[in-house]
């Protein structure tokens, strides 16, 4: 039987991180902007859509399950049929009387379902390629992801947004919508079933109590770092604006000029909030990593923290202007976005840097949960506070809210060495 290693990557590596990425699209991009069709307030969609953020800030709490129980490969092929059927059954969930109580149940349980199975994936990624692979790969894995960010996010998005135009119904065209996804999903599924080799290595990991006390001692180490409180104050502020804005950004592109939004259809905001706005976050992302590999993190950390808050200003413009120029309106939402990838190649370099050594998987993926945990509780409450500030002034504030993170950046510390390239 031919191994993981046997294959091509190409073959399993591209659909594998296509994949991972669509679930979290619907969940934090493509639900915001379903309930505000279905006219959600903005208190409501920002309170309780960031609760969906719960499984990734919690996720390295059951991520021994996933070596202990199975095989990486089985819990892949198993997560996205679950994540196929859960997919469908938001579709169903459209038109019945409770359905905003009951799509958010099933979209919290699909984001349990989407977490487990980013374990699983970078756990079989990590098994099925050799090391030189593994780091040839990093680039098709994100593009892949950023790929599905599009599809997922953007064609989804004018694809609801044509269907409530054409039937009337905003109900049937997200329950297409949603239909469409777990039809992808079953596809995958399908695919995976055949196509994913089965590793020597990837088995369930034998000694539950040993594997309690190395997970238990692993929370340890990462929280008995030198400078944790540091570590714990950047990685929890660094993203403190960022993530009320995008709770915001959508609804305030969506609501009519009479209470203060740019009006836009759903189809404009797929077009160019969720692709040509992905397109330019991608761009930054490459820029950035190029030049961190050029000059190294400490050097290009200020100008990143620079790149990721200032170009919130973008949208105390477009709040205060409120123009009705569609390509001037995408190029504003370009260049924050464009400022945005570029700037959060920081985080994620600091948060190598911050988990190298022992354990450096189990570290990372705690790094990523406290990132994810700066995201949610920032955003719980953003709704509330945009609808008494009004958006132009909510804005403003979001700009304000960026002052911890140079206040952070200041204070934290940082290798020169670290991120350059050494050339032998």
């Amino acid at each position: 039987m031919r191994t993981a290693q046997d294959k091509s990557p190409w073959l399993w590596v591209p659909s594998l991180y296509f994949g991972q990425a669509i679930p979290y699209v619907v969940v934090m991009t493509l639900s915001v902007l379903m309930y505000k069709d279905r006219g959600v307030g903005n208190d409501d969609i920002a309170f309780y859509t960031s609760w969906l953020y719960l499984p990734w800030v919690i996720k390295p709490l059951w991520s021994p399950l996933v070596d202990m129980v199975r095989t990486k490969r089985w819990w892949i092929v198993s997560l996205q049929l679950a994540i196929g059927a859960a997919l469908a059954a938001v579709g169903f969930t459209m038109h019945l009387p409770a359905y905003f109580q009951i799509s958010l149940a099933v979209l919290w349980v699909m984001a349990f379902f989407s977490a487990t199975h980013d374990i699983a994936a970078d756990g079989f990624y990590m098994l099925g390629l050799k090391q030189y692979q593994q780091a040839a790969f990093v680039g098709v894995r994100s593009t892949f992801y950023r790929l599905a960010t599009i599809v997922g996010g953007g064609a989804m998005a004018m694809l609801a947004g044509h269907l409530s135009t054409s039937s009337g119904d905003v109900g049937f065209a997200w329950s297409v919508v949603f239909f469409v996804l777990a039809a992808v999903f079953i596809g995958l599924f399908a695919y995976h079933s055949v196509v994913l080799g089965r590793p020597a290595e990837d088995q369930a990991v034998a000694g539950g109590e040993n594997k309690l006390a190395e997970f238990f001692a692993t929370f340890a180490s990462f929280f008995g770092k030198r400078d944790i409180w540091l570590i714990l104050g950047f990685i929890l502020t660094f993203r403190l604006g960022e993530s009320q804005l995008l709770k915001l950004a959508i609804p305030f592109m969506k609501d009519p000029l009479v209470k203060g939004g740019l009006g836009m259809t759903t189809e404009q905001v797929g077009l160019a909030y969720s692709t040509i706005g992905i397109i330019a976050l991608t761009l930054g992302g490459l820029l950035g990593g190029y030049l961190i590999s050029r000059l190294g993190l400490k050097r290009c950390l200020w100008l990143m923290v620079f790149s990721v808050h200032i170009p919130d200003v973008v949208f105390v413009y477009l709040a205060t202007a409120l123009p009705q120029n569609f390509v001037l309106i995408a190029s504003s939402i370009a260049l924050e976005q464009f400022g945005y990838g570029f700037g959060f190649t920081a985080m994620m370099l600091y948060m190598i840097m911050v988990s190298d050594g022992e354990h450096k998987t189990a570290h990372y993926a705690i790094c990523t949960g406290l990132m994810a945990l700066g995201m949610m509780v920032p955003g719980m409450f953003s709704g509330k506070i945009q609808e008494y500030l009004g958006y132009q002034h909510f804005f403003i504030y979001v700009c304000v809210m960026t002052i911890p993170a140079f206040i952070m950046a200041a204070l934290v510390k940082i290798d020169p060495a670290f991120g350059k390239r050494v050339d032998k």
